[in-house]
């Protein structure tokens, strides 16, 4: 709700108004937060630049929205697969696996020639 109204009735009263409404295809709209948070909102459902003449641009944006605390754990890139796979590819044991994917953020071919590397040396 937007001053007691549904959306569309508020885009509607401020085109009557004779405010400039521009929609935004937006997929992910994220605002940084002086804490080092994050909201972010995923597929929002709509997303307007509001532009008065007298005002500086007002962007809406309308979704479900998260909040994102910093130092939090970024899920890994890679799967429990994917650390067999390296173990068996290089000859290591699945800890080493799972340190090389680290490094190399999930790239699997990456992880298998940094150990490879490692054994040769």
């Amino acid at each position: 709700m937007f001053w007691g109204l549904k959306p569309e009735e508020a885009v509607k009263m401020l085109r009557r108004l004779g405010v400039s409404i521009e929609e935004v295809n937006a997929v992910r709209v994220t605002v940084e937060v002086e804490d080092g948070s994050r909201i972010v909102i995923d597929n929002p459902t709509q997303a307007l630049i509001v532009k008065s003449r007298d005002q500086p641009p007002i962007i809406m944006v309308m979704g479900e929205h998260k909040t994102e605390k910093p130092g939090a754990p970024e899920a890994p890139h890679y799967t429990e697969d994917d650390v067999r796979l390296v173990a068996e590819q290089a000859g290591v044991s699945l800890e080493e696996a799972r340190r090389a994917l680290e490094e190399t953020g999930g790239d699997i071919a990456a992880a298998i020639v940094r150990l490879a590397e490692r054994r040769a040396s």
